[in-house]
């Protein structure tokens, strides 16, 4: 019982670390979705802060652009250039666009289109427009400080977004708008934000579904191979434990049990008795019928002692051979002659032929030696004495029982 309470505990245990790897990937997994969306949405960001950039260079290394002068497009009122404006006639006037003013142009664009904003700041603008929120004054002075660009999500109610900031450096195409406020090539002079929406959910589910799916498998394989293991298991114990031709404790378990037994009845001073059981002239059954038979008839003897017995502490065992033993924990010498007069009788009630008996029948010899609580005798020895008062039952006429006087008498 306790092996196999044991062994239920370890595949408990097993099944615990099963159910907790597949936590274990799910989260690890679950997290890496995260990761790997937060790593693609600041590629994002960053790819669109260059194009940004490379799209001002474009502007700044050709001294501006000119554009139609519209409703959308007035001229800047900051840019300080003599040809910012042009008219051609009285229909058509150009404006000059510098990199800012084309920033904030694309940024209008972007917004309608996909959600983006561009801000280009700065800790000093020209446009008042262009002044830093509090994010980006943050961010502005940390550049100031080496770093090279910063990335946040915000949650700004249902909505959530990731804003991504980066400094311009100053070169030499830049000098035409900003050399008048200090600025020298390689100075930050600014730098871009960009707001992307962060749209995408993490479908937790079909990363959920995945791994119940595999646990499960996982979980049945376990049990079944469990199961597959306890039941070997409990073969190759039966083997060690068992006789194979009765199916009935063998000699080895009979002295773990007596052991154990032994020291109970002398622990709680109660009496211990044991029956020694030979069925008579089986040497000559076995010539007579066969080996085959003689198997036979230690099986049915076997089922009948085993059937004899009443009380859950009793306990029967192939000693060797043709001899059986049984072990009553807490019975009198009274109980034990009872029973093992009605295992003589239950043998004898079979009727399995044997014709070289002087009952014409398979018997049984039995000895019986009971220890009482305040003998001082040993085990093996208890077993001696019962073994003696089996072989006086043989030799006073088989098919009988004898009980060890000696041991009534101490």
């Amino acid at each position: 019982m306790m092996r196999k309470k044991r062994n239920l505990i370890y595949l408990i245990n097993f099944i615990f670390l099963w159910l907790l790897l597949i936590y274990l990937s799910f989260y690890c997994n679950y997290l890496n979705a995260i990761n790997n969306h937060k790593r693609i949405i600041l590629q994002s960001a960053r790819s669109l802060f260059h194009f940004i950039v490379i799209t001002r260079n474009w502007n700044a290394r050709h001294g501006g652009v000119y554009v139609i002068v519209n409703e959308k497009t007035k001229p800047n009122p900051y840019l300080k250039d003599p040809m910012r404006d042009i008219i051609v006639n009285d229909k058509l006037m150009l404006t000059k666009i510098n990199p800012a003013y084309m920033t904030r142009q694309i940024s209008e664009i972007a917004q309608e289109q996909n959600g983006i904003k561009f801000h280009i700041t700065s800790l000093n603008p020209i446009r008042p427009q262009n002044k830093p929120t509090p994010l980006e004054t943050k961010f502005l002075k940390d550049f100031e400080k080496g770093i090279k660009e910063k990335g946040t999500f915000i949650n700004n109610g249902e909505d959530k977004y990731f804003f991504y900031m980066a400094p311009l450096i100053t070169e030499e195409s830049c000098l035409k708008c900003h050399e008048e406020q200090g600025y020298k090539v390689g100075d930050i002079r600014g730098g871009i934000s960009i707001t992307v929406p962060d749209n995408v959910k993490i479908s937790l589910s079909s990363l959920l579904i995945g791994h119940v799916i595999i646990g499960i498998i996982g979980l049945l394989i376990i049990l079944f191979s469990g199961m597959k293991l306890v039941i070997a298991y409990e073969k190759i114990r039966k083997q060690a434990l068992y006789d194979n031709l009765t199916e009935i404790p063998n000699r080895k378990y009979f002295f773990d049990r007596l052991y154990m037994e032994y020291n109970r009845c002398k622990r709680y001073k109660q009496p211990l008795s044991i029956i020694l059981c030979d069925i008579d002239d089986f040497k000559s059954y076995n010539d007579t019928y066969g080996h085959i038979q003689g198997d036979k008839c230690l099986k049915k003897v076997a089922r009948t002692i085993k059937a004899s017995l009443r009380r859950p502490g009793d306990f029967c065992a192939r000693y060797g051979g043709e001899e059986f033993i049984v072990l009553l924990p807490d019975t009198s010498a009274d109980g034990a002659i009872y029973l093992a007069e009605k295992i003589r009788y239950n043998v004898e009630k079979l009727r399995i032929t044997h014709k070289n008996s002087p009952y014409n029948v398979v018997t049984l010899s039995i000895g019986v030696a009971t220890k009482k609580a305040n003998m001082e005798i040993t085990a093996i020895e208890l077993i001696k004495f019962a073994d003696s008062a089996l072989y006086r039952a043989k030799e006073n006429g088989k098919n009988r029982i004898e009980f060890c006087e000696r041991l009534d008498d101490t």
